[in-house]
């Protein structure tokens, strides 16, 4: 942020909740740069009021909160920060897929209520990964980052993804036999008007029973109301989940479940991640602001 405040007058926001749209919209007026996170919508509405802009930096790979046709019409450059937080991503995908399989929160809950007696032979037994198959949904960079963890606990993985292709080892199929046939399915998509409730009360009652589903995309990927009856129900042995459908709102009934692990939104939460993500949005908005090409730019819809 110095490097950005050296070179601009900076405007910066320091609520602890998010800013609201109406404070967005008044405050983008005279600006040429908006460096923003994922829970700014940054609107038809708010790039009207931001007539001199000339880049939106989003801090963050999905860039779902952005009109990016209404800013592909004025000429706007939206970036994002993709590849810098993969690995951290990845890493925080699998801590979801231990803690869920081996009934983790489920555990500390159980002992910070007092109520182990101690061990036994048949106390709160998981499921092991080993020689089973893990379905990645969305194979782009963070899909593969998990696919490459695999091979450490001995799973095969099958990928389902809009361009079809084999990488990591994985094999492609199409996302209705994905689903019938692995033990942990991850998803990894971008949330478009496609994918929003991809995973809905038909696409859970096609996995097996003894599945588990981890969602760090984005949440409406997940239809929640439908998750809560598939776990109530016993459709599906469990759920881990970073994102949800109405941040920071969790579906009421989720919280009712013990097989549901349940996280806020963590998976790109290390120092050296978010770290690297700020300096590359400040990095295109100190490239753009100079006539140079975005380091990251968003592909923008055709017209």
């Amino acid at each position: 942020m110095r490097a950005l405040e050296a070179a601009c007058e900076v405007d910066r926001y320091l609520g602890e909740a998010a800013m609201s749209h109406d404070e967005l919209a008044a405050r983008i007026r005279g600006m040429e740069a908006l460096i923003s996170v994922l829970t700014d919508q940054v609107d038809r509405a708010v790039l009207e009021a931001g007539t001199g802009l000339r880049i939106i930096a989003n801090i963050a790979v999905g860039f779902n909160n952005i009109d990016l046709a209404a800013a592909r019409e004025r000429g706007i450059v939206v970036t994002n920060t993709p590849d810098v937080l993969t690995e951290a991503s990845a890493d925080f995908t699998w801590a979801l897929i231990l803690g869920i399989t081996r009934r983790l929160g489920e555990g500390e809950r159980l002992l910070r209520r007092g109520e182990w007696k101690g061990w036994a032979l048949d106390f709160m037994l998981g499921t092991e990964l080993r020689g089973k198959q893990l379905g990645i949904v969305g194979f782009g960079r963070i899909g593969r980052a998990v696919a490459r963890r695999a091979l450490a606990f001995g799973m095969r993985v099958a990928c389902s993804s809009r361009t079809p292709r084999e990488d990591a080892g994985a094999q492609a199929m199409p996302l209705d036999r994905l689903l019938a046939t692995s033990d942990v399915v991850s998803l990894h998509v971008p949330l478009t008007p496609e994918t929003r409730h991809l995973i809905d009360q038909p696409a859970l009652a096609r996995m097996k029973r003894s599945a588990y589903l981890i969602n760090t995309a984005r949440g409406p990927v997940v239809d929640e109301a439908a998750l809560a009856w598939a776990l109530r129900e016993r459709l599906i042995s469990g759920a881990a989940l970073d994102v949800y459908e109405r941040e920071p709102d969790v579906h009421p009934d989720l919280l009712k479940l013990e097989n549901v692990l349940l996280a806020p939104h963590l998976a790109s939460a290390t120092v050296e991640t978010r770290t690297a993500m700020a300096d590359l949005a400040v990095r295109n908005v100190l490239a753009v602001l100079a006539g140079e090409p975005a380091l990251t730019p968003v592909a923008l819809p055709d017209s």
